[in-house]
């Protein structure tokens, strides 16, 4: 069956070939009927489990399909070869060197699947870029969180320009969460922000609530208590915030981080308003530590007052600096 499918598909690629061929009586090539060979051509030997030849047979299809200036169907082509080097990739699982095959092939399947969904832009689909990017972003996310991470982003942007704000959150809640997971906290503080913004636009404020526990959490960890504060300061004009139990936990949380109180702070942390976040918020509320190793904050001294009225100094400011001695 395999080895049928094979022949198959190089019929159809020496069919794609004469189509482009010129002559006297032809002076231009046929590209939109070698396109449409190479295409049965890369069916052929999808189905024949031959991905390699597959994929060089998406990109004949593409080029042909450039050439004939049909954007949509070119992007389509590389799309789809960025798909084969995916199921290439997957398919050599179990072998010695699956990894080092997957790290060469999933990039390269990001490239053209990038290439097509700027095509697809070039084409005015937007939707369908969008959603080209995020397949992109899936597939490298474990290889390259970076690269995901610019990847989740475009979509965002892809959506946010089409006034899809739903999606466009979606897709950056990805991002900050893997900017998190990298330990990226300056980028997350940005991240988480711009989403809470966009949560606000649209009104859903209780998620807004949440993303303020999230961007505290991020700022504690990067030792900014003062940002981390002015987050919860500026999140009182969010409407239903001052009140709420995000609130209450927050403040109390950032109370406890302020005296050093390790005991405080791991209380709010564990509670399952923290807990029940998104795991990678909750891992940070887990594994938050006060500073000073968790020693509280002595209570200021309090000046004492003398029979007449005089306020006495601090013990350890009593001692006479002639003590020791005139010399």
């Amino acid at each position: 069956m395999a080895a049928q499918k094979i022949n198959e598909g190089l019929e159809h690629l020496a069919k794609a070939e004469k189509y482009l061929k010129t002559g006297f009586l032809k002076w231009k090539p046929d590209y939109d009927s070698a396109a449409s060979e190479y295409g049965k051509a890369a069916v052929a030997f999808k189905n024949a489990k031959q991905f390699e030849q597959a994929k060089d047979a998406c990109l004949r299809e593409a080029v042909a399909h450039e050439n004939n200036r049909a954007l949509f169907h070119a992007a389509k082509a590389y799309e789809q070869a960025g798909m084969m080097l995916k199921i290439l990739g997957i398919t050599t699982k179990g072998c010695p060197d699956c990894g080092l095959m997957e790290m060469q092939k999933l990039p390269e399947a990001v490239q053209l699947i990038e290439k097509a969904s700027m095509m697809y832009l070039e084409n005015g689909t937007p939707d369908t870029a969008a959603m080209a990017l995020e397949r992109a972003g899936k597939l490298i996310e474990n290889i390259d969180p970076e690269k995901a991470v610019q990847l989740y982003q475009q979509t965002a942007n892809v959506f946010e320009n089409e006034e899809r704000l739903r999606q466009a959150v979606e897709l950056l809640g990805k991002a900050s969460r893997l900017l998190v997971r990298g330990r990226r906290f300056d980028e997350a503080a940005l991240s988480i922000q711009k989403e809470k913004n966009i949560y606000k636009e649209i009104e859903n404020y209780p998620t807004c609530y949440k993303k303020t526990i999230a961007q505290v959490l991020v700022h504690l960890h990067r030792n900014d208590y003062v940002a981390a504060e002015r987050c919860v300061r500026e999140s009182y004009s969010i409407p239903g915030f001052n009140g709420s139990e995000d609130c209450a936990a927050l403040e109390q949380l950032l109370e406890g981080y302020d005296q050093q109180d390790q005991d405080q702070v791991s209380e709010v942390c564990n509670s399952p308003l923290f807990k029940y976040m998104d795991n990678d918020y909750a891992k940070l509320g887990l594994s938050l530590v006060v500073p000073g190793g968790g020693v509280k904050k002595k209570p200021a001294a309090t000046p004492q007052a003398t029979p007449e009225g005089t306020t006495a100094a601090p013990a350890e400011e009593e001692d006479d600096e002639y003590a020791g001695g005139l010399c």
